[in-house]
């Protein structure tokens, strides 16, 4: 029995290993061709959709540096010089069948342009604003409900705080976009459908899961600390800061990180409320989009270099998720000896 059990405790820790490596390797192999097209200038680029044609810039260039020869090698010409250049225009003239693979060629020359930079940066500004508004309530609740307020009021408190961590994501989307977005805008200005809605809505829904962590972390103390700390004079204040919050910090930090890829990667109730807009938000009350909300709507029309694009953005959320955890992790939870 004991070795079943060592055997199955690496097995289900090779599986979730396996599993996190095949889901970068897969969303690597559909990325790559647009990895290859567009490469790293497609994190700075804000442009999306944009259909350019790089024969006409290639014309302009060879027009201009064909002036600049002429110009350098000017010749006079002489009577027999003109007669010939004569000839040579009649022979130019185009037919249609030059015109037709002309416009060929113009077609072939188009493409189209995508960059990634609106959405990356819309997902990071609406979770700084979900994490910045959630945190401080969130631990609020928790210090509430864990040392301040009556068993008869913690409890069902406790309890409502839980159900809504169950509550989908779909429904916070409806209520911000009918509800909640009117209500925000009124306030602050803009429309009903903004960053600041997004980062408002998301904020909402991960603070459940940090308050009931955090709850639960604080209530780890042992009570011969805190009788302690009473014993010597202190205030419910200062014991919640110097004994409890040191004590249950790393709990508390879990449930920030935990909450923190909840943001990241939060689809149906931002695209409610974020706008969907493809531009750079100069205010707040503005809209924009995130990537995963662009990868939500523009899924299911997608095929060929499009697609790509779209698995090139989940691959960008993917490694700035991992980035952003695993600095979080190692950094704020890093044993210090």
């Amino acid at each position: 029995m004991e070795a079943f059990f060592k055997k199955f405790s690496a097995f289900s820790a090779a599986t979730i290993l396996l599993i996190l490596t095949s889901i970068f390797v897969v969303l690597f192999l559909y990325a790559k061709p647009a990895i290859k097209e567009y490469g790293l200038k497609f994190l700075i680029d804000s442009r999306w959709d944009v259909v350019v044609n790089d024969s006409n810039i290639k014309m302009a260039t060879a027009a201009l540096n064909q002036n600049t020869t002429d110009i350098d090698n000017e010749i006079i010409p002489t009577d027999d010089d003109l007669d010939i250049i004569e000839d040579n225009d009649l022979k130019d003239i185009p037919m249609d069948d030059d015109l037709n693979i002309e416009q060929e060629n113009n077609v072939s020359d188009t493409k189209v342009i995508y960059g990634g930079l609106i959405p990356i940066v819309g997902t990071i500004l609406s979770t700084i604003l979900a994490m910045l508004f959630a945190v401080p309530i969130a631990m609020g609740i928790a210090v509430f409900l864990s040392e301040i307020a009556p068993p008869f009021i913690s409890r069902p408190v406790g309890i409502a705080i839980e159900l809504l961590a169950a509550i989908p994501s779909i429904i916070y989307g409806m209520w911000g976009l009918f509800y909640f977005g009117p209500f925000v805008s009124k306030i602050f200005g803009g429309g009903s459908v903004s960053l600041l809605v997004a980062g408002l809505v998301l904020g909402i829904m991960v603070i459940p899961f940090i308050a009931s962590l955090t709850r639960d972390s604080m209530k780890t103390t042992p009570n011969v600390l805190k009788e302690s700390a009473y014993a010597m004079g202190a205030t419910k204040f200062e014991v919640i800061r110097d004994v409890i919050f040191p004590y249950a910090k790393k709990g508390i930090i879990g449930s920030i990180i935990l909450a923190l890829g909840r943001a990241l990667g939060e689809t149906m109730a931002v695209a409610f409320v974020i706008g969907g807009v493809f531009s750079f938000p100069h205010k707040i009350t503005d809209p924009t989009v995130s990537i995963p909300v662009v990868l939500a709507n523009n899924f299911a029309e997608s095929s060929g270099m499009s697609l790509s694009v779209l698995f090139y953005l989940a691959l960008i959320l993917f490694v700035i998720s991992f980035v952003v955890i695993s600095f979080a992790k190692f950094y704020f939870l890093r044993d210090k000896r």
